[in-house]
């Protein structure tokens, strides 16, 4: 009996293996794969992944570059420069090792920026998105309300941003949202308390 007839059957489209001498035969549409050519593929891919992630994170500005940007546009607030350039590092980090299989996670954060009226808070986070090309929306936390209630709620302040993002979501979804007033809400709820 020769070669070709013992392997009569379904092989492989891709190494070429018949059905009996691999563990699954997987059929599409014209074409068959075995599952060491999907294992291949996927060592293929997360290879790939990985090679990504390492040329992202080599991408990521560094913590100096950054504040040295902050010094351009905004004068004193060195620790407030610093803390944010360390802050927006450690998030570009965070967000490149996402899909690795790193075993050190990095735990989001969000920044508050306390101050008083005029000292560049704003101004600061609108650098920042300057700096990092990303889409930037204040919203007043004193306009806040729930969905349904007169007032801006929260689908208003994504809309502003996918709009300075040029409705590109993908673009919106790395935008810096900046909630401006925050002390005057705890103000506005102590007046309330005292009228009572």
């Amino acid at each position: 009996m020769s070669k070709f007839e013992e392997h009569k059957g379904l092989k492989c489209s891709f190494c070429g293996k018949y059905q009996d001498q691999v563990h699954r035969l997987i059929a599409g549409p014209g074409v068959y794969i075995c599952n060491e050519c999907i294992e291949l593929c996927n060592e293929i891919i997360a290879e790939e992944m990985n090679e990504e992630a390492e040329h992202d994170l080599r991408d990521i500005p560094k913590p100096r570059e950054i504040k040295a940007f902050l010094d351009q546009y905004v004068i004193g607030q060195e620790r407030a420069k610093k803390m944010l350039s360390v802050a927006v590092y450690n998030h570009y980090k965070r967000i490149s090792r996402f899909h690795g299989d790193d075993d050190v996670e990095i735990q989001k954060a969000n920044i508050v920026m306390l101050g008083p009226t005029g000292s560049g808070k704003t101004y600061l986070a609108q650098c920042l998105a300057k700096f990092l090309n990303v889409p930037f929306a204040i919203a007043d936390a004193t306009t806040l309300t729930e969905a349904g209630y007169v007032g801006e709620d929260v689908e208003n302040i994504l809309l502003r941003l996918i709009q300075a993002a040029d409705y590109d979501i993908e673009k919106a979804e790395r935008g810096i949202i900046y909630i401006d007033e925050i002390d005057k809400i705890v103000k506005k709820s102590e007046l309330s308390l005292i009228h009572i």
